[in-house]
């Protein structure tokens, strides 16, 4: 299922792929597409009642096919500033990862290197990308993606972590496939360099 409009075709046809991504069978776990209901304010406004109803019969424990997560991102990110996705981002974390990660006083370092398990453990096909870290330093962390989600969200999402470390980090895209990179880079930054940053 997904958005049956002409201006939101399928994503399955969507062309704007990260550089090595093909997504075979792709799925996400169900849990990801009910914390995006929870995270649009009115969704009913913004996706269409049809959408929504389907969205709500997802149950959390299953797998679906990504278009199922991924035709409503592009259709927020056509209705919604960048800021309002990064609170989506701010909210799916909240509503998957945030309670976990407290417990395990996670620090900047452990977000950075355990992003990757961490999509992994909802994803699922073959090719279907991933999360690399190209550079730790103190104060900066440099990562790439080459996964399907939308990166103005997964900023979002990478903030929340920093932000539940104790850290309040600069992130940025040196490189995005929305402005023609062949995959999504995030600089983090931050005057934070003790046990918050390293762990």
């Amino acid at each position: 299922m997904g958005l049956s409009n002409s201006r939101s075709p399928s994503w399955s046809s969507n062309a704007r792929r990260p550089r090595g991504y093909i997504g075979t069978a792709h799925q996400t776990i169900g849990s990801d597409i009910t914390a995006l209901l929870k995270a649009v304010l009115m969704p009913e406004q913004m996706l269409g009642k049809e959408v929504v109803s389907g969205l709500r019969q997802v149950e959390g424990h299953k797998w679906y096919p990504i278009a199922m997560l991924l035709d409503p991102l592009d259709r927020l990110d056509q209705l919604l500033g960048e800021s309002s996705l990064r609170k989506i981002g701010w909210t799916l974390f909240e509503q998957s990862h945030e309670k976990a990660m407290r417990a395990a006083k996670v620090s900047v370092r452990a977000i950075t290197y355990g992003i990757d398990g961490m999509y992994h453990r909802a994803n699922r096909g073959q090719d279907i990308g991933g999360w690399r870290v190209v550079t730790f330093e103190p104060g900066e962390a440099v990562l790439e993606k080459n996964t399907p989600h939308n990166c103005i969200m997964e900023e979002g999402i990478l903030e929340a972590g920093c932000r539940v470390a104790g850290v309040v980090p600069t992130i940025f895209q040196s490189e995005c496939i929305r402005n023609g990179g062949v995959v999504c880079r995030f600089v983090i930054r931050s005057h934070v360099v003790d046990e918050r940053w390293n762990g």
